[in-house]
């Protein structure tokens, strides 16, 4: 049986504003032409399927359209909920779903209760907040180790009567390396979960962190399928192609709509070193370093790097911070003009100065009449 894991779609999801829709399309096409190419059975997504409780129309009809050409290309789906879905709403339809082959898993007291793929038993746990769920399951605590260990526990004892177990699961494995874009999950308890509580399976496919991770021969993360922040920097994305009965776990790389990158050093080195020409395509990350902040450093840096995003300053050599002044008391001009000092590294120009006092001047005037 070939499964391919792949998890943290975040459908809906942008990027410093940028869509990443027409991306997670082109992802979804790759996705069908690997469950062709591979005669894969099962894709299984490891939750994180939209990136927010309540998503925008366009990813709900990109999902809808991802299920259908899946199950037309001749894969079982399971699905379960992350910590950015809404369970709730994830879940409409499963009952109909389930009979078309596309398993959806969002409820807790459901997690071992298996999807049976020829003998093969799939067990779906979604996202656990240990708060909703110690009460009615008793759990020692309100950890993440202790909700999980307890779902395994079901889990394990059902999947004694199987020929082969896989498991989904949304949550952070101790020693898991993590990325900016992730949600923090440790409100409602500790949220590191020991690698040992899925022993006993045979495959575990994990979600929530971003980068592709092998915490185990049979325990891994596909990471996200595009990239959600500058620190997923030279991160391969991409699904784990998994057969069950052998060692054969292998990356298939998914497709690079627009790569990300990071760029540091001084404005004028940055626009004129021909090195740099191969970022002309990417979304940056740019860190100036020049002594004195540029002007219109972001409109000079997107003349040749025009999918410049995040643009920061970080000069070398620079003095340790200047005391406190004082504010109370003196001209809003004054104190406004020392502001662009400090953050520029130098006066005002004339024309800037006599900007700002005017603008200074129309605003008290306007609070006057008001």
């Amino acid at each position: 049986m070939r499964i391919l894991h792949t998890s943290d779609w975040h459908l809906g999801r942008s990027f410093h504003r940028e869509s990443l829709l027409a991306g997670q399309a082109a992802f979804v096409d790759h996705l069908v032409e690997t469950v062709r190419s591979e005669r894969v059975d099962v894709v299984a997504v490891a939750g994180d399927v939209y990136d927010r409780a309540l998503p925008p129309v366009d990813a709900v009809a990109l999902l809808d359209e991802a299920l259908a050409r899946l199950r037309a290309a001749g894969a079982r789906v399971l699905l379960i909920s992350g910590n950015h879905d809404s369970a709730l709403r994830l879940r409409f339809g499963s009952a109909l779903f389930e009979a078309a082959g596309v398993h959806v898993r969002t409820s807790p007291d459901l997690a071992w209760e298996p999807v049976l793929v020829d003998d093969v038993a799939f067990y779906g746990i979604p996202y656990l907040e240990p708060e909703l769920v110690r009460a009615a399951w008793e759990l020692p605590d309100r950890s993440h180790t202790a909700a999980l260990a307890y779902a395994m526990d079901r889990i394990r004892a059902d999947a004694a009567r199987h020929r082969a177990s896989v498991v989904l699961s949304h949550c952070f494995v101790t020693g898991g390396q993590a990325s900016d874009s992730e949600r923090d999950i440790s409100v409602g308890g500790v949220s590191h979960v020991p690698l040992p509580v899925f022993d006993g399976v045979s495959y575990v496919a994990l979600g929530h962190l971003h980068g592709r991770q092998r915490m185990s021969e049979t325990v891994r993360y596909s990471g996200s399928p595009l990239a959600y922040s500058f620190s997923e920097v030279g991160q391969v994305k991409g699904s784990w192609l998994v057969t069950l009965g052998s060692a054969e776990v292998e990356f298939v790389p998914a497709p690079v709509p627009r790569p990300v990158g990071r760029l540091r050093g001084e404005l004028e080195e940055l626009l004129a070193d021909p090195k740099y020409a191969s970022f002309e395509d990417h979304w940056l990350q740019v860190i100036l370093t020049d002594a004195v902040r540029p002007k219109s450093a972001m409109d000079r840096l997107r003349a040749r790097f025009p999918h410049t995003l995040a643009l920061s300053f970080d000069p070398v050599g620079a003095a340790p911070a200047a005391q406190p002044v004082r504010l109370s008391g003196r001209p809003e001009a004054e104190v406004a003009l020392d502001f662009v000092r400090e953050v520029r590294g130098e006066p005002a120009a004339p024309e800037e100065e006599d900007l700002l006092r005017q603008a200074i001047e129309a605003s008290r005037v306007k609070e006057t009449m008001a």
